[in-house]
C-alpha cells in the first residue's frame, strides 16, 4: 500500500505541474497577442517616418551630407548591443542569443578590434557579468512588451557612445521572430547608419491565431507606398538639419522593432516550452496511472491469494 500511495502522490504532483505549465502557455499566448498589437500600433509612425526619409533621400545625396550618424570612420572599438530575456523557462532562447553574441565577440577580437557590450536582459547581464567581458551599460527588468520610452532610453545611450567616440561602430545581436517554433539570432549594424537602407522596404507582420484548438502564426506582407516630395516643395529649414533631427528617430524605431521581435521570440519560445512540458506531463501521468493500476491489481491478487490460503489452512 505504501507503494500505491507514493504513486498516487506522484500522479497528483504531475497533475498540479501540468496545470501550471498550461497556465503559463496561455499567459505567453496572450502576451504574444499584445506584442502583435504593439507592432501594429507603432507601424503608422514608422511608415510615415520612412516616407519622409525617402523623400529627403530623393532630394539630397546623403553621402555628401556632413552628418555624424552617417559618417564612416576607421573602426577601433565596436559596441555590441545584446538583447536577451529577464526570465527563464523559454527553452534555448537565452542560450542561443548569448552564444551568438560570444561568437561575434570572438570574431571582432580576431580582427584586432576592441569590443564592449551593452546588455539588455537579466540573463545576458548575469552571464557576461560573471565572465571577463567589458560591459558599458546594462538594462534589466524592462517591460515584457517593449515600448518607445524604453527603446528611446537605450538609443540615447547608443548615440552617446557613438557621438563621443567611445565606439566607432555599434552592432545589435537580437532574436528574429520566425514562427512559434522557430527563431534565429541575428547580427545587425545600427551605427553608422547606411544611407542605402533608409528607404522604405517591404515588411511583414505576424498574427497569432488559433486553428483546431492549437496556436499558429500567420505572416502577411506589408508594403508602404512612398512617393518623392513634389518638385516645388520648399523647406523652411535646411534639409540637412531636418535629416539630422530625423535620423535619431529612425534609429529609435529600428531598435524598438528589434526589441519587439525579441520579445515575441521569447514569448513564442516560452509557449513552445510550456506546451512540451504539458505534453510530457500527460505522458508521464499515463505511465504512472498504468503503473498504479498494475500495482493495485497485484495487491488485490495478493490479498485474494492470502484469503484463499487462509481458508485452505482452516479446512
Amino acid at each position: 500500500m505504501a507503494n500505491l500511495k507514493a504513486i498516487r502522490d506522484r500522479i497528483q504532483s504531475v497533475k498540479n505541474t501540468k496545470k501550471i505549465t498550461e497556465a503559463m502557455r496561455l499567459v505567453a499566448a496572450a502576451k504574444v497577442r499584445r506584442a502583435q498589437d504593439q507592432v501594429t500600433k507603432t507601424r503608422p509612425f514608422a511608415d510615415r517616418l520612412a516616407q519622409v526619409l525617402y523623400g529627403l533621400q530623393t532630394r539630397l545625396k546623403f553621402e555628401d551630407a556632413d552628418l555624424e550618424l552617417l559618417k564612416q570612420r576607421p573602426v577601433e572599438t565596436v559596441g555590441l548591443l545584446v538583447v536577451s530575456g529577464d526570465r527563464g523557462l523559454c527553452g534555448a532562447y537565452n542560450s542561443n542569443v548569448i552564444r551568438r553574441a560570444e561568437n561575434r565577440v570572438r570574431e571582432i577580437e580576431a580582427e584586432g578590434l576592441n569590443c564592449q557590450l551593452i546588455v539588455v536582459g537579466t540573463k545576458a547581464a548575469q552571464y557576461f557579468g560573471r565572465r571577463d567581458y567589458k560591459i558599458s551599460a546594462t538594462y534589466e527588468n524592462l517591460e515584457q512588451i517593449p515600448n518607445s520610452a524604453e527603446a528611446s532610453k537605450i538609443s540615447d545611450e547608443l548615440l552617446s557612445e557613438f557621438l563621443s567616440g567611445s565606439v566607432d561602430r555599434i552592432e545589435l545581436v537580437y532574436t528574429k521572430f520566425v514562427s512559434l517554433i522557430s527563431s534565429r539570432p541575428v547580427v545587425q549594424t545600427l551605427l553608422p547608419l547606411d544611407p542605402q537602407g533608409l528607404e522604405a522596404q517591404d515588411d511583414e507582420i505576424f498574427r497569432l491565431t488559433s486553428n483546431g484548438g492549437n496556436f499558429e502564426v500567420e505572416r502577411s506582407a506589408v508594403t508602404s507606398e512612398v512617393k518623392p516630395f513634389p518638385r516645388d516643395m520648399l523647406f523652411e529649414q535646411d534639409p540637412v538639419q531636418i535629416l539630422n533631427a530625423l535620423l535619431p528617430l529612425y534609429l529609435n524605431n529600428q531598435l524598438l522593432r528589434s526589441l519587439q521581435e525579441s520579445a515575441a521570440s521569447e514569448l513564442a519560445a516560452r509557449m513552445t516550452a510550456m506546451s512540451n512540458a504539458s505534453d510530457n506531463a500527460s505522458t508521464l501521468m499515463n505511465t504512472l496511472t498504468l503503473s498504479y493500476n498494475k500495482a493495485r491489481q497485484a495487491a488485490i491478487t495478493q490479498e485474494i491469494l492470502e484469503v484463499c490460503g487462509g481458508a485452505e489452512a482452516l479446512d
